[in-house]
């Protein structure tokens, strides 16, 4: 891991308190680490458009972690499965696995390379708790899960037909968003409830946010 500057350090961690999800020591070497990894791998593989390191930084790290504080408000503390889709280099599957070691997080891309990163950042990150995927999520085979997130993947309408048999019965779609999605929120299904979309605000971040929470209507 390169060496990394204790301004970038102290920003990282004041962002992690601002939005509500602390970091200790391994917390802060964990996403640093990440953040070192993506950008090495990404010179390569091309992993996200982004090549600055501060860039990824917010655009990346501070988005993610703004989503940490309203998946634990909403999920179960213990034992609870979550699915990233589309999830690329692991974004935002590695953030909550590393922050939310109690959790199963399982990403799933389409596209090789990508899924084999999120392995590598699992096994250099200690992360047991973080699994990949290489499949396209409709011929994905698994138990379904708590809750599928996703981020900059699909139409919502899309995200829930893609998804829905990998659904529990009472989970929850949590879609990272920019704008509210009025539109595609109206062309949901009738079975399928928008429950709260939820105003997120990044740090540093000078776009809109919010989390776009779903559920299937009994």
């Amino acid at each position: 891991m390169n060496e990394v500057s204790p301004a970038r350090r102290q920003t990282l961690r004041r962002v992690a308190n601002e939005v509500s999800a602390p970091l200790d020591e391994a917390g802060l070497d964990r996403l640093l680490g990440y953040l070192d990894l993506l950008q090495r791998w990404n010179a390569t593989y091309n992993l996200t458009a982004l090549r600055d390191p501060e860039q990824m930084l917010v655009q990346h790290l501070f988005d993610c972690l703004a989503v940490i504080q309203p998946l634990r408000r909403e999920l179960p503390p213990l034992d609870c499965r979550l699915l990233d889709v589309g999830s690329g280099g692991g974004l935002p599957g590695v953030v909550i696995a590393a922050l939310c070691p109690a959790w199963t997080v399982v990403c799933v891309d389409a596209v090789g390379k990508k899924a084999a990163f999120v392995r590598q950042a699992a096994a250099e990150l200690k992360l047991p708790n973080l699994h990949a995927e290489h499949a396209r999520v409709e011929a994905l085979k698994a138990t379904p899960f708590d809750a599928i997130v996703s981020r900059a993947f699909a139409s919502l309408p899309d995200f829930v037909r893609l998804t829905r048999s990998l659904l529990k019965p009472d989970g929850l779609w949590v879609a990272m968003k920019g704008k509210t999605p009025n539109e595609e929120m109206a062309a949901l299904p009738p079975d399928v409830d928008v429950f709260h979309v939820e105003q997120l605000s990044v740090p540093e971040l000078k776009a809109d946010r919010c989390l776009v929470w779903l559920r299937q209507r009994n």
